[in-house]
């Protein structure tokens, strides 16, 4: 079970603040614990101490940050239910993925340890004419400094690890601000992560008030900000960045592409297409919220793809059976029910679901739906899939593309041309063949173009993101 109250991380050590945090139970909405909230003092103290940490951390040697970085793998493997449960509590998510979570927590962190000791440069041929005869160059990637982390409610353990991992990693003291809806898991990190020998204030972590939160954003002595979250927010906060360097990890509409030729596997098609539209009550940014199916097998994918959302199981995250839990709030499940009857008034056919009991929105699939409604145009944020057809590969391609956003997109074909040219012309970070767009890996780069952020995570990536190449030049 969860504590009674959690504290805030200052300069690596466990602190309290003035105000708290109620943390709800995203099924019951019950308070099942409060965690410490800081006032702009604490987050002033957070940021002084990670600037006087920058030297302390980057002179700390590489197998001293890889043997912090499996501290922590260990640890989490030793406390992997209880991460479980608390996810399971906090975010709402079912179980079985919480636990595939803190898996996916544990990789990240891997995948960390084995990249801190192998962030490396490079010789360069400066002879290139004779008046360079004689010099040499060299690079090297030295840490950019102090980071600061904001981490949204979706996946409150390894979405703070792809931030927290690398920066580790790169040598780079961080403040981390995680969502104030799902806060707990954050810190049993930084619990975790005060047990290790990192240079004093090489992290904080700090729950505050939206009202003092400016500092994440706007101190100049942060050198990057790296953001996961909604694109309105994203943007904004680029805005007011100042100099810094700036990563985002944004939203989508991720659409998933049914070619022709997958008549012998529709069943295995359907049933990726269902888990990656409704897992985790399709609170993804790379969820599949527009599924384009070629005609001649639209009718057959839409008629398995309806019975088998139908026949998802609703409920108590902590059953194991449960595969729909609730949204993050009551709030979230109203919007999208909302933008779900619009669409229906402009002439959208709602296939099943639609309905909704408090923050549990029933699995929704839907087809005929304009292509400028909100449940298609944005991002759905929610158990909710739109169907079409299409009878022209290339032209399935322009409609994944007519969208603002780009974050990945998926594509069942068995043919090579249409594979290449999915890779050449959809326009978004990533291309999944053979699976849906839901599909990531936490050692492959991610992040997308247009309205869904700049950058890449992954953990190389951020390393790169985190550090800055610096020239020798040696003349002999």
């Amino acid at each position: 079970m969860l504590k009674d109250r959690y504290p805030l991380y200052l300069a690596n050590r466990p602190a309290e603040g003035p105000g708290e945090l109620p943390v709800v139970d995203k099924y019951s909405g019950a308070t099942v614990t409060r965690v410490a909230l800081a006032d702009p003092a604490i987050i002033e103290a957070a940021i002084a101490a990670a600037s006087a940490a920058v030297k302390p951390m980057r002179e700390l040697s590489p197998h001293a940050r890889k043997a912090a970085l499996e501290h922590c793998v260990r640890r989490f493997r030793e406390r992997a239910e209880e991460l479980a449960l608390a996810l399971c509590i906090e975010a709402g998510k079912p179980i079985r993925d919480a636990r595939g979570e803190v898996t996916r927590l544990i990789d990240t962190f891997q995948v960390a340890a084995e990249e801190a000791v192998r962030i490396d440069g490079e010789t360069l041929t400066l002879a290139i004419s004779e008046r360079a005869a004689g010099y040499r160059g060299f690079t090297k990637r030295v840490p950019i400094g102090v980071c600061s982390l904001i981490t949204p409610f979706n996946f409150p353990l390894n979405l703070v690890a792809h931030k927290v991992a690398p920066a580790i990693a790169a040598g780079c003291p961080f403040v981390l601000k995680p969502s104030e809806r799902t806060p707990v898991g954050a810190l049993i990190i930084g619990e975790v992560l005060a047990e290790t020998d990192l240079p004093p204030g090489a992290f904080s972590v700090v729950n505050c008030k939206l009202a003092d939160a400016a500092p994440f954003t706007e101190d100049p002595r942060f050198a990057l900000l790296s953001f996961t979250g909604s694109s309105k927010v994203g943007w904004d906060l680029r805005a007011r960045a100042g100099r810094k360097r700036v990563v985002l990890e944004l939203g989508g509409n991720a659409a998933c592409i049914v070619d022709g030729d997958q008549e012998a596997k529709l069943d295995a098609v359907v049933d990726r297409l269902v888990f990656g539209a409704f897992y985790q009550s399709g609170q993804s940014c790379i969820s599949v919220q527009r599924v384009l199916v070629h005609e001649r097998l639209y009718d057959a994918v839409r008629d398995r793809f309806v019975a088998r959302a139908r026949a998802l199981r609703a409920g108590d995250p902590r059953d194991e059976e449960t595969f729909l839990g609730p949204m993050i709030d009551e709030p979230a499940a109203a919007r999208l029910e909302g933008w779900i009857a619009q669409a229906a008034r402009r002439g959208a056919r709602v296939l099943t679901g639609g309905g909704r009991r408090g923050a549990t929105l029933e699995a929704t699939v839907l087809e005929d739906v304009p292509a400028d409604e909100p449940v298609s145009a944005e991002e759905a944020f929610g158990p909710v899939a739109v169907l079409e057809r299409f009878s022209d590969f290339g032209a399935a391609l322009d409609r994944v593309n007519a969208s603002q956003y780009g974050l990945q997109a998926g594509v069942f074909t068995d043919s090579l041309p249409h594979t290449l040219a999915a890779w050449d012309e959809l326009e978004v970070g990533g291309v999944v063949v053979g699976d849906v767009p839901s599909f990531r890996v936490d050692n492959m780069p991610y992040g997308g173009v247009k309205g869904s952020g700049v950058g890449r995570e992954g953990i190389r990536w951020a390393i790169a993101d985190m550090t800055e190449e610096r020239l020798l030049v040696v003349k002999g």
